[in-house]
């Protein structure tokens, strides 16, 4: 009888020990259980540490609690300004009710980056692509409220959402280099001239300052010259001051000048005519050296003078007729 006893005791500790291991759960801290019994949801969530529940007819569903990251696949899409883009996301989510995430959808998981996707796409149609690339924070605002309007209902809560990349075409890549290289290349430019206006204003005023004490030029030129010889060149290059070469200009031109009037003969001296300018009566004729002085005009020679002859005409050379036999030279 009282082996019986003690059978039925080892027996009764035996059923107890699996029935107990059976029914035994243990949850973990970031976790919470959710139990099912019969198919009905029992009770609320059971809280982390350790549980027990009916085997074979409760069962047990543990839920993460932890912030889960679940990146987005790139979706491809046309912008609002008809650029072609390729962008990929990631979303930060967590369950806050339990029950609701088991209960409500089949797999949160899933149906959060399903939505995430579509919102995704729906951002890119409705973006230009200038928000895509410089205004992300508003982008990321306003996918994050897309996906978390449905997830509330399946007890998920969207922490953020990030825009990760942007992929453009290549030809899209080279016109927006070429942009910024012409839009650095203008500011380089307004820059250039700022510098040369500047400059131009700081010269003007040195030369007034030059131009009333003349010898702060001559000080300037010194400098220069002190500033090319500490190179220690072989060549000196010696400015000339402008002002120096007026100076010799003006000099040359008062020579000029000078020489001009110097060189000019009075009206009122009468003018020596060279020896060259002598009438053809005076000039020598190796014919003529042994006439005598005065000779008489053959008979005729009045009516032989040419008709536009004036008595103040110059005189002219001496006509001799031919030497003949019967007219011999006034010589014989």
């Amino acid at each position: 009888m009282g082996e019986a006893l003690i059978a039925a005791a080892a027996a009764l500790a035996a059923g107890g020990a699996v029935y107990v291991a059976a029914a035994a759960r243990v949850i973990k801290q970031y976790e919470r259980g959710v139990v099912f019994r019969l198919g009905r949801l029992l009770g609320a969530p059971r809280p982390p540490g350790f549980t027990m529940v009916v085997p074979f007819v409760d069962r047990i569903r543990k839920v993460n609690m932890q912030i889960v990251t679940m990146p987005v696949p790139a979706q491809e899409g046309i912008t609002r300004d008809n650029v072609t883009v390729r962008v990929d996301a990631v979303v930060y989510f967590k369950v806050v009710d339990p029950a609701g995430a088991v209960v409500q959808v089949e797999d949160y998981r899933f149906a959060v980056s399903q939505m995430a996707q579509t919102s995704l796409r729906s951002i890119i149609g409705k973006s230009d692509l200038d928000d895509l690339l410089s205004n992300r924070e508003k982008l990321n605002q306003g996918l994050e409220l897309m996906i978390d309007s449905p997830a509330v209902e399946w007890g998920v809560t969207i922490d953020r959402v990030e825009i990760k990349d942007v992929s453009l075409p290549d030809t899209m890549k080279r016109s927006m280099a070429r942009q910024a290289e012409a839009d650095r290349e203008r500011r380089a430019r307004i820059i250039n001239a700022d510098a040369e206006l500047q400059a131009s204003k700081k010269l003007a005023e040195a030369a007034h300052q030059m131009a009333e004490a003349p010898s702060a030029l001559q000080l300037r030129l010194l400098q220069t010259v002190m500033a090319v010889a500490a190179e220690k060149n072989s060549t000196l290059v010696l400015p000339i001051p402008v002002e120096l070469l007026r100076f010799l200009e003006r000099g040359q031109s008062e020579e000029e000048t000078t020489a001009g009037r110097r060189s000019r003969p009075d009206r009122t001296t009468p003018v020596e005519e060279p020896p060259d300018s002598a009438t053809p009566a005076e000039l020598p004729d190796s014919s003529a050296s042994a006439a005598p002085p005065e000779l008489s005009d053959p008979p005729g020679s009045a009516a032989a003078l040419p008709p536009h002859r004036t008595p103040d005409a110059p005189p002219v050379a001496p006509h001799f007729p031919p030497v003949t036999p019967d007219n011999p030279t006034p010589t014989e």
